[in-house]
């Protein structure tokens, strides 16, 4: 039986759509089909399958347990819980093959989607389009799957605390955190978590809502720490940690309310990491500052930029045997002492680690970092026809003609253009039909220049930036 999905739900790095318009029932039990025939042709059978806190979630995994039985997958359901708990599912199970979370992600509520591992990697960009053709042509393979059950959630928070290894509880007894859930799918093991945990920890929002009635569920947008900046002030807690809605993303805060950002994350893993590993590799995205590149550098590290989007990511850590990245939207990647996928709740672990091993507060070591002027991330609607085009053209004139301030370009992912007042970005979405651009300086004055030279970049391509749109 042939299925056409919506064209605009198989996304570069998941499967993503609005319940009742664009993604329902009947796409999740093709999705199970299609991705149980591409897991036994490659020879595998057992598919792990979770799901998120958003109100559509138990109607899509049942649909989609459905599909992959059919094809004649085995399933182990593993029930409510946060996307990494999945990918501990898949990746400490020698016979699970494979492994799909439904999830919106840190999407609005009427939002829904699908995160998926493939014999161990991560299934995306090409592997979701043959999933889709495989579907419209209705080649399904036939069979009857077995469903069992598996309660991992005990198991799950053991494997978390083990990120503690090696640190005297004496070190952490005077810790005083804070963490918000944000009604997301991390809150019961963030319960469990925090019940086991040395020190004082205070919890928010813990109980999981798929109708976000706090705030929404996006740490990378500052509005939404609020209520952790209030729990952290009213308590004078050392530091705030903050998940995403399915609680692979991280944010924080200091014990003064100031953000840190994913790269000033990732420049604490970094110091703490490369103690032991002198020499290694620490992957960032082409949105990161420079200051994490010079940091890392600086302790001893090999930085290297590689392309936003966790599924690509993963793939380079795997590719160079990197045992530390990161995004600036928040997802963090061990792969020393644990598995290198993105995992919200271990990243709050390693924090915690890192202060006692470094002998610094966070805020201390928050204090230590470099203050540049970025701007947030600009995003702006361009047509999907003209956005790859657009960023070919600048490419392309900045390789001929780059013009005196322009220092070096780096074509990894858009264009990241590197001058004496610091550097900008422009790359078009992967999952949007808009444009990226960020920009970096020590001054405000070299931020405005910077600016100027990507509004002079997109004006001779026929564009400007225009209101920023959101994500």
């Amino acid at each position: 039986m042939q299925h056409q999905f919506h064209p605009t739900v198989l996304r570069e790095y998941d499967i993503r759509g609005v319940i009742g318009e664009t993604l329902g029932a009947e796409d999740a039990r093709a999705i199970g089909r299609a991705f149980g025939t591409l897991l036994q042709e490659a020879g595998g059978k057992r598919v792990a399958v979770g799901y998120d806190g958003r109100v559509s979630s138990p109607m899509l995994e049942h649909a989609l347990v459905e599909g992959l039985t059919t094809s004649g997958c085995d399933v182990v359901r593993i029930g409510l819980g946060p996307t990494p708990m999945l990918y501990y599912a898949e990746a400490s199970d020698e016979q699970v093959d494979g492994g799909i979370q439904i999830t919106g992600s840190h999407n609005p509520p009427n939002y829904n989607g699908f995160k998926m591992v493939f014999l161990g990697r991560p299934f995306f960009g090409a592997d979701i389009q043959k999933l889709g053709k495989l579907a419209a042509d209705g080649a399904f393979a036939s069979g009857t799957g077995e469903v069992t059950s598996r309660d991992i959630l005990g198991e799950y928070v053991e494997r978390l605390l083990q990120g503690l290894a090696g640190i005297e509880p004496g070190q952490l007894e005077g810790l005083r955190v804070g963490w918000d859930a944000g009604n997301g799918a991390a809150g019961p093991a963030l319960e469990a978590l925090a019940a086991k945990l040395p020190g004082e920890h205070h919890l928010l929002f813990t109980e999981v809502d798929g109708h976000f009635p706090n705030h929404h569920p996006d740490p990378t947008v500052e509005a939404n720490l609020t209520d952790l900046r209030v729990l952290v002030a009213a308590k004078n807690l050392d530091f705030g940690v903050a998940f995403d809605g399915d609680g692979d993303r991280i944010g924080a805060i200091d014990g003064e309310g100031r953000v840190i950002w994913g790269d000033q994350l990732l420049m604490i893993y970094a110091e703490d990491a490369l103690k032991n590993r002198p020499g290694a590799t620490v992957i960032a995205d082409v949105k990161a500052s420079r200051a994490l590149f010079d940091r890392v550098s600086e302790l001893g590290g090999e930085p290297l930029m590689w392309k936003t989007g966790h599924s690509l990511i993963k793939s380079k850590m795997k590719e160079t045997a990197a045992p530390l990245a990161g995004e600036m939207s928040g997802h963090v990647f061990f792969a020393y002492d644990y598995y290198g996928f993105d995992d919200a709740l271990y990243a709050g672990i390693r924090l915690l680690a890192a202060t006692a091993r470094l002998g610094k507060s966070v805020t201390e070591l928050r204090s230590a970092m470099p203050a540049m002027l970025n701007t947030p991330e600009m995003r702006f609607q361009v047509d999907e026809t003209r956005k790859f085009a657009a960023m070919e053209e600048i490419a392309g004139r900045l390789s001929t003609n780059p013009g005196p301030e322009v220092e070096s370009v780096n074509t990894t992912d858009g264009v990241r253009v590197n001058t004496a007042d610091g550097w900008w970005l422009l790359r078009a979405s992967n999952t949007q039909d808009v444009l990226v651009a960020r920009a970096e300086s020590d001054s405000e004055a070299g931020l405005e220049r910077l600016l100027a030279q990507i509004d002079a970049q997109l004006a001779a391509s026929g564009l400007e930036r225009g209101e920023s749109v959101a994500h």
